[in-house]
């Protein structure tokens, strides 16, 4: 059972400027804003990235391939890194060996770039003295926490207990100096347009977060995933699919982009009786699958719309059959 991340240490206060600078001495000193370490604006220098997707949907082999990308320096997947920096991850899921096995045939293309610049910790330290130990020692400037779950006992569905432990993620970033990227799950029903709030406990996390990547499968029989993006400081990124090559687990960027969602219309009378027309009649079940798989709307969607054309007359309910009027 892995130790949890936990702060006994009183809160510390934000360092910020003291006294009154004008417009020229705020420019003087702060000509350019610090340029993102996976661009563009994924990762910001001493950001905190949130990602997140339904289970098994890929989100730790895709963390491990941007620890990679940033370790040896090297752009993947559409992202951009402009230099390399030392990675420490901190995964606390896959025993050792598996772990191992994971990133042995991820290192292959980009041979040995990353060996010097990348570090593991094996176990989850106890309390965050040990976790800014384990940074320190490795000079990390960017750690990987997956999954935060595996970090904290509080929870996840106590405002109050995310709002501390967010607190503990601010206080791990600003006494280390490094970047987060953070695995953290999703709550079970999320919407097309959900991004940050699709996470668990979002409403803590907004306050932390620079970013947030959420995974999602557009299709079980399509090997794709969806990466839809929210910044808070970079401009609106468009989703993009990813495909995993098997051999060397990395994610590549498809060629194509996301189709837009489909936009459902209304199921009219003429399209329920249009479903009737073939078979002459049918019971309810079966009228109500060939309207969901003719106007591709829902369930709930198709069974109003019979009872609509019954009440209307356009359709006729007999011993359990409906049919045409005749």
């Amino acid at each position: 059972m892995p130790e949890k991340l936990q702060d006994n240490h009183q809160p510390a206060t934000a360092k910020r400027p003291s006294g009154v600078l004008s417009l020229a001495q705020l420019l003087e000193h702060n000509p350019t804003p610090t340029p993102a370490l996976i661009e563009p604006g994924l990762l910001p220098s001493s950001g905190i990235l949130f990602v997140g997707g339904e289970p098994k949907v890929g989100k730790s082999i895709l963390v491990a391939n941007l620890a990679l990308a940033l370790a040896s320096g090297s752009s993947r997947a559409g992202f951009h890194v402009p230099r390399a920096q030392r990675v420490l991850i901190c995964q606390f899921e896959l025993p050792t060996s598996q772990f191992a096995q994971r990133l042995a045939p991820m290192r292959q293309p980009i041979g040995s770039a990353a060996d010097s610049n990348l570090f593991i910790l094996l176990s989850a330290p106890r309390g965050l003295d040990h976790f800014l130990r384990a940074i320190r020692t490795a000079k990390a400037d960017v750690v990987v926490l997956d999954p935060l779950y595996s970090t904290h006992d509080q929870d996840e569905n106590d405002t109050r207990a995310m709002a501390a432990l967010c607190q503990t993620l601010l206080r791990l970033r600003d006494a280390s100096g490094a970047a987060l990227i953070v695995i953290h799950h999703v709550r079970k029903s999320v919407g097309r347009h959900e991004i940050g709030s699709a996470f668990r406990g979002s409403s803590a996390l907004h306050a932390v977060g620079d970013s947030y990547l959420l995974l999602v499968r557009p299709s079980p029989q399509v090997p794709t995933v969806e990466l839809r993006f929210q910044f808070r400081y970079a401009p609106a990124s468009q989703p993009r699919l990813l495909a995993l090559d098997a051999r060397t687990l990395w994610f590549e960027e498809c060629a194509s982009t996301p189709a837009p969602p489909h936009s459902r219309r209304k199921v009219e009378t003429a399209d329920v009786q249009r479903a009737l027309t073939a078979s002459g009649s049918a019971r309810f079940s079966q009228l109500r699958e060939k309207i969901m798989n003719q106007s591709e709307c829902s369930r709930r969607t198709a069974q109003l719309a019979i009872q609509r054309a019954c009440q209307e007359g356009s359709i006729v309910q007999d011993n359990g059959q409906y049919r045409l009027p005749l």
